[in-house]
Parts: structure tokens; C-alpha cells; sequence
């Protein structure tokens, strides 16, 4: 019985019922995580050593620096895509309980609105996150940054810092909006999809 319940769990994860939930998840989710773990990394990495203001001290830099990034890029976007897998994992894991077919989760009526849930699910946490990174991070990343340091130093209210690889970090963070607005088209098209071999279903019926 738990063979048949991890082997059920292991191909409803990597199966979904729809040839465009299968490219989401296993070659677009991917190239997603992949993008993040390794360029996140080569671009993010070294970021808070880099950052530097005016006057360069250790105690003010972390402070701008805190102010600047006041949650880390690569820590939201993981959370971000952990975040949006959990509907359907939800799904896959009680699919993979009741042992049901990849076949009947576009036959069967409950199966399927319960599948559609999972994704419009995923199609908010999507725009919850994009709505989040534009708040956070914005569109640009601007070579200076001016520091309200008044609660530091009363010597000064603000401070100029440079900001490392501005012009790649704008580039990836560009890229991350995309591969937030090609998730939420993907997510939208496999509904469609849903639908249409749903209806399929019931004109051969």
C-alpha cells in the first residue's frame, strides 16, 4: 500500500493530466529554479560586500544596506516558488491518497473543478508575488542609492551608496517578472486545455 502511495504521489508530481501542466513542471519549473540557484547566485552572492557609501564604514554600509535589501532577492523568489507549488502538490497528494487515475481527473466532475481550483490558485499566489517584487524591488535597479541615515548619525541625514551590478541585477530581475507572467499564460492555458478535452470528453460520451 505505501508503494502504491509513493509511486501514485511520484507520478502525479511529475505527470500532471495536461501536456501543458507537464512542460510547466518539468521544463519550465525547471529552467525557473535553475535560473534562480545558479545565476541568483552568481549575481546576488557577493552583493552586500560590494555595497558601499559615503563615508565607506563597515557599521553605515550594513545599515544602508539593510535599508536597501530589506528582504534578500533569492530568499523571496525561492519562497515564491516553493509558495506556488503548494496547491498542487495539495492536490497530488491527496490524488495520490485516493489512488486515482491520471485519466479520471479529466473524467470525473470533482476531479476536475478540484484540479481547476489548484491552479487559479497558483495563478493568484503568481500575481500575490508579482505584486509583492514591484513593491520590494521595483522595475530598475539604479547604480546609486541615498540612505536615510539620521538614526545612525546625526551628522548626517543622507548618504549616497553604490549599488554593484546594477545594470545585471535589472536584467534579472526583468527576467523574473517574465517567468512570472509565462506561469500565470501557462496556468491560464491549461484551464483552457481542461475545458476543452472536458468538453471532448463529454461529446464522445
Amino acid at each position: 500500500m505505501s508503494l502504491n502511495y509513493i509511486k501514485n504521489f511520484y507520478e502525479g508530481c511529475l505527470r500532471p493530466p495536461t501536456v501543458i501542466g507537464q512542460f510547466h513542471t518539468l521544463f519550465f519549473g525547471s529552467v525557473r529554479m535553475f535560473f534562480l540557484g545558479v545565476l541568483g547566485f552568481a549575481v546576488y552572492g557577493n552583493e552586500a560586500l560590494h555595497f558601499s557609501c559615503d563615508p565607506d564604514r563597515r557599521e553605515l554600509n550594513l545599515f544602508c544596506y539593510n535599508q536597501f535589501r530589506p528582504v534578500t532577492p533569492q530568499v523571496f523568489w525561492a519562497l515564491q516558488l516553493v509558495t506556488v507549488l503548494v496547491p498542487g502538490s495539495i492536490f497530488h497528494l491527496y490524488a495520490a491518497y485516493k489512488s486515482i487515475a491520471q485519466e479520471d481527473i479529466l473524467e470525473r466532475p470533482t476531479y476536475t473543478v478540484f484540479y481547476i481550483i489548484s491552479v487559479l490558485l497558483r495563478i493568484i499566489l503568481e500575481v500575490a508575488a508579482f505584486w509583492l517584487q514591484s513593491r520590494l524591488f521595483g522595475f530598475l535597479v539604479h547604480s546609486l542609492f541615498f540612505c536615510d541615515a539620521s538614526s545612525l548619525d546625526k551628522t548626517f541625514n543622507f548618504t549616497k551608496c553604490m549599488v554593484p551590478e546594477h545594470f545585471e541585477k535589472t536584467i534579472f530581475l526583468s527576467a523574473m517578472y517574465i517567468f512570472t507572467i509565462i506561469t500565470m499564460i501557462l496556468c491560464m492555458a491549461e484551464i483552457f486545455e481542461i475545458l476543452c478535452r472536458r468538453l471532448g470528453y463529454l461529446t464522445h460520451q
